[in-house]
């Protein structure tokens, strides 16, 4: 993995980071926002530590553990990657209240055009945010986006250390078997 100073770190805030998407996808996973990691490499959950590929392969949603770099290689898999809010930060702290609202309704758009089956927000508190759904959990909600429901999981980041990886991959594996094991 690219080595990067804090000086190329800080550069990537604020960059966009490319969706991994297409129209009809089994799961749509959409993360907090993208981390500076991220932004610097391109790659979505880049940094190490993030626990996000171990868990996907885990919980059975691929064949093998791929690595950020790999990302395209999901759409095979039926899968896909967004983001709440666009813009990368080193935390995610660093969002206002009013992007995760304004993300959430850009998500909402994107959603309802590409059509996913599932929609898996990874991380309650951006759920929470992006959708002003205080008492959201954990699991299946009962939102939808036209014909897409909505899935929340714990978020992978190594900050996150309630959920241990095992604990994630039984989440993820529980979201794997209501979307269906066609991949």
């Amino acid at each position: 993995m690219t080595r990067f100073t804090p000086a190329e770190l800080e550069a990537a805030r604020d960059r966009l980071v490319p969706d991994v998407v297409a129209g009809g996808l089994r799961v749509l996973f959409c993360g907090i926002n993208p981390g500076l990691m991220t932004a610097a490499t391109g790659h979505h959950f880049a940094r190490p530590g993030n626990r996000f590929w171990p868990v996907l392969h885990l919980s059975g949603f691929t064949s093998r553990q791929l690595k950020p770099a790999e990302q395209a290689e999901l759409l095979s898999y039926g899968l896909g990657i967004t983001s709440v809010v666009a813009r990368a930060t080193a935390r995610a702290d660093e969002l206002s209240a009013e992007e995760y609202r304004e993300g959430g309704r850009l998500l909402a758009e994107k959603v309802v055009r590409l059509r996913p089956r599932w929609l898996a927000v990874v991380g309650v508190t951006a759920y929470r945010a992006a959708f002003g759904e205080r008492g959201a959990a954990v699991g299946p909600q009962e939102r939808v986006f036209g014909d897409t429901r909505v899935w929340v999981l714990p978020n992978p980041s190594g900050l996150n250390a309630h959920w241990t990886v095992a604990t994630m991959a039984e989440e993820f594996a529980r979201l794997r078997a209501a979307a269906g094991d066609e991949g």
